[in-house]
């Protein structure tokens, strides 16, 4: 039987989503408590990797299971041994053409940044001291710009092993409010560490630090930004994940 998971987690505690060793990672510490209460070994498969630090608001994921379950049982039971940072929000049986990451036609990110110094956001959203204007405008343009490729060697983590730099963005934009800042963006796939680039691009951009034609010039050229800022993770967000 396949099982799909729906869950939401703070990635503070946690090395990202994948299990690699001599780290705490959130696949890990789900795939123990599954085990634990199923009483037989769980691989967990989920949605795409989220990097150290990384939230998710709707995470999915399945897993396999021989024998049978009773879901709503199962769901008050793991959520009593997972730490308070992770939270199972649904498990039901799906069929076995179901994949987690495969599956899916889009995933949607929010970064949230906040101007003001408050010590009640700053494990979910980054603090941007600097005391400087930013030129919003050339934010939005560089954002809106994006919208207009495919290809994103640019914005691709140094070291990072792909097979090609291709996604389809179908939406990308920031939306500023008083002291604060939220950027979006929904693509059938992410390249490692491409939307924490994006925003360290934009936010460069307001700054004067690059202009939106160096970053068009990298595009079109697929080569490095002259200026690469990957922003911390603390604000970054997996918002949701579509299926058909």
């Amino acid at each position: 039987m396949r099982w799909r998971l729906e869950l939401s987690y703070l990635g503070k505690a946690y090395c990202g989503w994948q299990r690699q060793p001599g780290d705490i990672t959130v696949q890990q510490t789900l795939e123990e408590a599954f085990t634990t209460i199923l009483r037989e070994p769980i691989e967990i498969t989920g949605c795409g990797r989220t990097d150290t630090g990384v939230h998710a608001r709707h995470y999915t994921a399945h897993f396999d299971v021989a024998s049978a379950i009773y879901s709503p049982k199962l769901l008050y039971q793991i959520n009593s041994i997972l730490p308070l940072d992770i939270s199972i929000n649904s498990i039901v049986e799906t069929d076995y053409s179901f994949h987690a990451r495969y599956s899916a036609t889009e995933r949607h990110y929010k970064y949230y940044i906040h101007f003001e110094k408050n010590p009640f956001t700053r494990d979910q959203s980054f603090y941007f001291n600097q005391n400087v204007e930013l030129d919003m405008m050339a934010m939005q343009e560089t954002a809106l710009l994006l919208r207009d490729y495919t290809e994103f060697l640019p914005f691709c983590k140094t070291g990072s092993s792909v097979e090609h730099y291709k996604c389809a963005i179908t939406d990308s934009l920031w939306i500023f409010e008083e002291n604060k800042a939220t950027f979006s963006i929904k693509a059938n796939r992410f390249l490692r560490g491409m939307v924490r680039l994006i925003v360290g691009a934009c936010l460069n951009a307001g700054l004067g630090k690059l202009s939106v034609s160096d970053i068009k010039e990298c595009l079109d050229n697929q080569i490095p930004l002259p200026v690469q800022w990957s922003v911390p993770p603390e604000g970054l967000f997996l918002e949701e994940v579509v299926y058909p």
